[in-house]
């Protein structure tokens, strides 16, 4: 589900530590289906850097950029003259990055191996802050957001985009699809991930001092052969391992799912929401 920002640690006395382990692990199916995701989420992106005025010479900072990110929208975006940072605490996904960046010959962005709580940069050094589809995967994404209040500008704009799954749905209904729906919700909150994270996030922004802080949520639908329809799916399937060691499902059932589920969800015929997105901008006070 995420540009990842791995924490260090998992928690421990049946609690989520601040640390916990990134829930969708490291793999190169994960790795693929955040590269697909940039691709599919851009016109989500590119209406969040619309909304908070990125212009030409600025510097803007994407937090858990994986493999991608936004990096190529931000570089567009702040071009001629500004720069950008794109951050991320897997090495192998940052690594990603510099290729990618390499290969795009994208102009002054910088790629930083670093933890999205604890970056080690500098204080007001970013006219944008930005992250998408990280604070979900984290037990106390409070502390992404001061920090990434901490590196904005003062006058600057922090802006993410966050998912809210509650409403997923197929139609016509199918068991398979229901029952892989609870396992994700139980898998993935299992370090205290909040799956309904898109509609708290505008809370969050007031109490990390934002100002001006305005929402905008999409119904995430796609048409028939993109693969979102399908990622509820992608997401069990990067967590099995997880998930049955966890005791919720075995690797025979997950698989079994998968095969009942996947042909209904590519069907054309298929509705598929796949839940919301919330996009959020925010600026620090002057």
């Amino acid at each position: 589900m995420t540009e990842s920002s791995r924490p260090d640690a998992a928690g421990s006395a049946g609690r989520p530590a601040a640390d916990a382990a990134y829930p969708l692990g490291s793999s190169a199916d994960e790795s693929a289906r955040l590269r697909r995701q940039a691709d599919e989420l851009a016109p989500d992106s590119a209406a969040l850097l619309e909304r908070a005025g990125v212009r030409p010479g600025q510097a803007a900072v994407d937090l858990g950029c994986g493999p991608r990110g936004i990096l190529d929208l931000l570089a567009d975006r702040v071009s001629p003259g500004g720069r950008v940072v794109g951050l991320d605490s897997d090495p192998a996904h940052t690594a990603m990055a510099a290729a990618f960046v390499t290969g795009r010959k994208l102009r002054r962005v910088q790629i930083v191996t670093a933890d999205a709580r604890r970056t080690g940069l500098a204080s007001g050094s970013f006219d944008l802050v930005h992250a998408r589809t990280l604070l979900v995967n984290l037990p106390d994404p409070a502390r992404v957001v001061t920090e990434m209040v901490r590196l904005a500008k003062p006058g600057g704009a922090v802006a993410v985009a966050e998912p809210d799954t509650e409403h997923a749905l197929c139609y016509p209904p199918d068991p398979a699809f229901d029952r892989i729906c609870r396992i994700f919700a139980v898998a993935f909150s299992r370090n205290g991930a909040d799956l309904a994270i898109g509609r708290r996030v505008p809370e969050l922004f007031r109490q990390a001092g934002l100002a001006d802080v305005e929402a905008e949520s999409r119904t995430q639908m796609y048409p028939p052969g993109n693969s979102r329809r399908t990622v509820r799916l992608d997401l069990v399937r990067a967590m099995g391992p997880q998930i049955v060691q966890m005791g919720v499902a075995s690797g025979q059932e997950l698989d079994e799912l998968d095969a009942a589920a996947r042909p209904h969800l590519e069907d054309p015929r298929t509705v598929v929401m796949t839940g919301l997105l919330f996009l959020v901008w925010g600026r620090k006070p002057a």
